[in-house]
């Protein structure tokens, strides 16, 4: 896997990751979940892959949306 790639998605999911930890707001955590749910979709298998542990489900559950999140975070920050 190409670090490039990698360092882009992190800086991403890292401000999105801060932006809706400290958001109150409900309209701009739906916005953040659309933006990384395209993100996602637009996302490399192999990468997707090695964020979700074989999770069809990663990011795209609102239950489990901010753990997801913070874990894709935790998992590229080992990467790098």
């Amino acid at each position: 896997m190409e670090r490039g790639i990698i360092e882009q998605a992190y800086s991403f999911f890292h401000q999105k990751l801060r932006v809706y930890e400290f958001s109150r707001s409900e309209s701009q955590r739906d916005d953040i979940e659309y933006a990384i749910s395209s993100y996602v979709d637009g996302m490399s298998p192999e990468l997707y892959s090695l964020l979700s542990d074989g999770d069809s489900g990663f990011l795209r559950s609102h239950p489990s949306f901010e753990r997801d999140l913070r874990d894709a975070v935790s998992r590229m920050e080992a990467m790098l």
